[in-house]
């Protein structure tokens, strides 16, 4: 029996392309809008959990103060990536990465308020699998690896986080957003394993080499950071004292609405290429 079409895309061993790409985002779309609220709330609990294990292993590499600058971002960065490639290889529902559903949405395959709903599930259910994460971590004794330089590491990331200007922490937002849409495309348009992550890797390594703001990540990072403090690691970090929950809740709202101009902005333009015409 002969081939259709259909058949020898499914066969092809390259990736897709980027009009395809678009295609494949705006399925996904319809199935994250239509997704059960139960099932939604735990994948997005696993995909929290996975950005804190990437997290995790940035900050026990951050513990190490001997390490130059340049090795420290860039090795740093790498290890970052184990949280999206967690995401994307094993299953989960990432608030960043859902950004992209804008293409559904601009196709009128999915409404404005199943997007919001997802959205707002994934948001939630990211921060509940990010602190369950920031508990286990504190009680594995992890920040006192390294004789207690991991628990600095810890505290000085999260001062950092919350020192900028609330601009300054959105822009960062936006231009992290940028990277992680591009990354997650990127694993869209992956036929193997090996493809996701090596296309992921460097997206995700230059935006956390470059100071970034991701508001899932910083959902470990910033309560992570409190609590050691609170442990009595970083005394040495200038500024600790502003690190409590109402600079948490500041970084995080400039962070969030950074990372949805971001990834709308990267889905959008695809959309406008790509799907345009066909909407119409």
């Amino acid at each position: 029996m002969a081939m259709d079409q259909s058949d020898v895309k499914a066969l092809r061993s390259d990736a897709l392309g980027p009009a395809e790409i678009e295609a494949k985002a705006e399925t996904l779309a319809v199935g994250k809008a239509g997704m059960a609220g139960a099932k939604c709330f735990v994948l997005a609990m696993l995909a929290g959990a996975f950005i804190a294990f990437g997290a995790t292993y940035f900050l026990v590499f951050l513990g190490d103060s001997a390490v130059p600058f340049a090795a420290q971002r860039l090795v740093g960065g790498i290890c970052f990536s184990l949280g999206l490639v967690l995401v994307l290889c094993c299953g989960a529902e990432l608030f960043t990465g859902n950004m992209l559903m804008v293409t559904g949405l601009a196709s009128k395959k999915i409404k404005l308020g199943g997007l919001v709903r997802n959205w707002a599930i994934v948001w939630l259910g990211n921060l509940v699998g990010s602190l369950i994460v920031v508990a286990l971590i504190y009680w594995c004794g992890v920040g006192a690896m390294n004789g207690g330089a991991v628990g600095d590491a810890m505290v000085s990331v999260a001062v950092g986080k919350v020192a900028p200007d609330w601009l300054v922490l959105m822009a960062k937002g936006i231009m992290c957003n940028v990277m992680v849409c591009l990354a997650v495309w990127i694993g869209f348009s992956a036929r193997t394993v090996v493809d996701k992550v090596l296309g992921i890797m460097l997206p995700i390594s230059f935006f956390v080499a470059a100071g970034f703001e991701h508001c899932v990540a910083n959902m470990f990072f910033l309560p992570t950071g409190l609590l050691m403090k609170s442990a009595g690691f970083g005394t040495a970090v200038a500024n600790a004292g502003a690190l409590d929950v109402t600079a948490i809740l500041y970084n995080l709202s400039a962070a969030t609405v950074g990372n949805i101009i971001g990834g709308v902005l990267v889905g959008l333009a695809y959309w406008f290429v790509y799907a345009r015409n066909k909407a119409k």
